[in-house]
């Protein structure tokens, strides 16, 4: 046993001891670390648990709200319904909401929110398409705000701004923090990489606080701010936030001057001509959830509360995972702004780890046993490479434009150092067309096929299409994927889908 292990066992004991509150003479005690008993019964990670101060009376959030809150295939029935808007909507059939009840409401609604929220067939068809085909989607929606809506108001009226532009980040990314546009555009409020630049957030191959929740909405605001004091009319700076202000501008003038949004909108780009009809028709259901018969929290607090530490060194949320005991997912869903599931520590950066406060009270009030434990457990877990058996069949991989080695990792569950080892990698560089060899847990779960000549492996998977699935909305969901490809290894002539319809996946 080296002097290492030797010093945190006696850590342990000392921490133990003084934990329980317990008086002993610890020249009486017989401190024979090298004892089988302990060597087997106790293991370093339980070792330094039980010392940890658990703070039982703040559970963590149940496993349906977990679920809920990690699921992000939202963003991509959004992203659809706000670009697929026609100008001219047919009119929407909705008799559980007739129009004069909406006239009545939108016109109340005007009176208290500094936008325009006036009655027009258009917003009317948009309002009632919602509540008769997205009711589902809009209910989980409604659950998330819970979680991100507190911060939302408290930055913007920071700002002073309107409160109500939290419903923007739902149109923008029905509140996943990890969306990303076929454009590029990222996070909660999607901005595009030189604009996140230029509102100062880090964007790196390990960071992207495009995705960091506070930094993204503190820009957020930033920028409507800049965008309102240009147009002096909120409908305008909302369209200017989508497609830029320059096309608000070209629009204001094809349209001879005209300023409201409604008139000009014909001369948007069609992304933006759905853009304030969602962002209003949001507005409305999310204002009268509870008469539209949407189940809602009364008391406006997340379910959880969260808070942050400066990390020491750089941790892996593998590594958080198993000594903190908290799921990867959650560990994901709190700290998007991680790219590669990687906390760096560079000198001069404050990177921070975001944590349930009761589990940050685990962490802080054992802080030196949890880096003990990370330093121990790094070379073991880190980097071993994983046995190859008949359950760790080899799949080649070939790169593609975009692919780097942590998305690769993530893609088939494996970490960065296991790729670098099975492939002899000096360094994180890859080229397009590289082929790699991985061997990822459970491959078995997939079949594989082989070309003719012998060169490329190809891992499948089917999907099974639910309702509302377009084959846009499916090739988003898999990285390198096109509509063409899922037509071809599927023998799809049109884009009609079926709910249950299987598809296959291919991936190499």
């Amino acid at each position: 046993m080296n002097k290492f292990n030797y010093a945190l066992l006696f850590v342990f004991f000392v921490s133990f001891t003084f934990a329980q509150g317990v008086e002993s003479d610890f020249s009486e005690m017989d401190l024979d670390i090298e004892s089988s008993t302990i060597q087997n019964k106790i293991s370093l990670k339980d070792s330094i648990r039980s010392v940890f101060k658990v703070y039982k009376e703040s559970l963590l959030i149940d496993s349906l709200w977990r679920k809920e809150l990690y699921n992000s295939d939202l963003f991509d029935e959004m992203y659809e319904e706000v670009t697929s808007l026609e100008m001219e909507e047919e009119n929407v059939i909705y008799q559980e909401l007739p129009t004069e009840l909406l006239k009545e409401r939108l016109k109340s609604l005007n009176a208290k929110t500094p936008f325009v929220v006036e009655y027009n067939e258009s917003l009317e068809s948009v309002i009632k398409s919602y509540l008769k085909n997205r009711k589902k989607s809009l209910q989980r929606l409604i659950n998330l705000s819970d979680f991100y809506f507190p911060m939302f108001e408290q930055e913007l009226d920071k700002h002073n701004l309107p409160l109500e532009l939290k419903y923007l980040a739902i149109v923008e990314s029905a509140l996943n923090p990890r969306a990303r546009s076929r454009v590029g555009a990222t996070g909660l409020w999607q901005f595009m990489f030189p604009t996140g630049k230029m509102f100062g957030m880090d964007v790196s191959s390990y960071v992207d606080e495009r995705s960091d929740p506070l930094r993204s909405t503190e820009a957020a605001c930033k920028y409507l701010s800049s965008l309102y004091n240009v147009f002096k009319d909120w409908d305008l700076a909302l369209a200017a936030y989508n497609s830029g202000p320059g096309n608000v501008s070209k629009a204001i003038r094809r349209s001879g001057g005209e300023t409201n949004y409604w008139k000009i909108r014909h001369n948007l780009p069609r992304e933006t001509a759905g853009y304030v009809p969602a962002f209003l028709a949001t507005m409305y259901i999310f204002e009268y959830a509870d008469e539209l018969g949407f189940k809602t929290n009364k008391i406006k607090n997340p379910y959880f509360e969260t808070d942050t530490i400066h990390i020491k060194q750089t941790l892996t949320f593998h590594q958080i995972s198993e000594i903190l005991d908290l799921p990867v997912e959650e560990l994901k869903f709190l700290n998007p702004s991680y790219k590669l599931d990687v906390i760096p520590y560079v000198e001069g950066k404050n990177y921070t780890l975001r944590l349930p406060l009761d589990v940050l009270g685990t962490f802080v009030s054992n802080e030196d046993l949890v880096y003990a434990y990370i330093n121990a457990e790094s070379n073991n877990n880190e980097k071993a490479l994983p046995q190859i058996t008949n359950q760790n069949e080899q799949v080649t991989y070939r790169v593609r434009s975009g692919d780097f080695l942590g998305k690769i990792a993530r893609d088939h569950r494996v970490t960065v150092n296991n790729i670098k080892q099975w492939n002899n990698l000096k360094s994180n560089n890859l080229k397009i067309g590289q082929r790699l060899s991985i061997f990822p847990p459970n491959a078995t779960t997939t079949t594989t096929s082989v070309s003719q000549n012998n060169t490329t492996t190809h891992s499948t998977r089917e999907y099974t299409v639910k309702s509302g699935d377009t084959l846009w909305s499916i090739a988003q969901k898999f990285p390198g994927v096109s509509i063409d490809n899922l037509k071809k290894w599927n023998d799809i002539s049109g884009s009609v889908l079926k709910p249950g319809m299987k598809i296959k996946i291919l991936r190499g």
